[in-house]
């Protein structure tokens, strides 16, 4: 019976965090952001990525509630957060602002950390899908059913990324621009819906 609610666990933990994470959601994005990226180099930004995705949420599954509480930081005002960072990301893609070369080398300097690694891959629902999850977690079985979901999910965000080359080939350039500006719409509509969770949560509690 232990082992049928360790696996119903790491399935509720896979399905609910790739839901969440969304690796083909992430495609376009990381297209718009590296199209000017020789090929060895997306693939070792996708890569930074998901290991920065990685590294993120299992923080926050040891440590998070321990952080947020010293900091004396709530629930919602890290997904407001989150969703004014991606709002950002999300305006200098549909206005192609990150176009300036000198501009562009600035900004995807570090793209595998912020704004892909954090807070598009290991955001706020992410985070704070993994803090719940954490609490379930009374076994050692349950430690590696949670532990084995992770890594599952970190390894499906890379092979998103690490195969988006066929797709960038595919487009050509005139296709990433039209990708790049719906990636920049739906995701100004992620980041609006992350602030509005968190003023309705914050309006729940006062």
């Amino acid at each position: 019976m232990s082992s049928l609610l360790q696996v119903k666990f790491f399935w509720e933990v896979l399905v609910t965090l790739l839901v969440i994470t969304d690796p083909p959601g992430i495609v376009p994005v990381f297209i718009g952001m590296t199209r000017n990226r020789g090929t060895a180099e997306r693939k070792k930004l996708a890569w930074q990525a998901a290991v920065v995705a990685f590294g993120v949420i299992v923080a926050f599954a040891l440590f998070g509630r321990s952080i947020l509480s010293y900091l004396g930081v709530e629930l919602p005002a890290l997904q407001a957060a989150g969703g004014l960072l991606l709002l950002l990301v999300a305006l200098e893609l549909l206005t192609g602002k990150a176009a300036d070369p000198a501009e562009l080398e600035k900004v995807q300097a570090n793209v595998a950390f912020v704004p892909l690694g954090t807070p598009l891959l290991a955001g706020p629902g992410a985070i704070v899908a993994t803090m719940l999850f954490v609490q379930r977690v009374h076994s050692v079985g349950d430690g590696l059913a949670f532990a084995v979901a992770i890594i599952l999910v970190t390894v499906a965000l890379w092979l998103a990324m690490r195969f988006s080359g066929g797709i960038l080939r595919l487009l050509h350039d005139s296709g990433v621009e039209l990708l790049t500006r719906i990636a920049g719409l739906l995701l100004s509509a992620i980041a609006v819906q992350l602030i509005i969770g968190a003023v309705r949560a914050i309006v729940a509690q006062s």
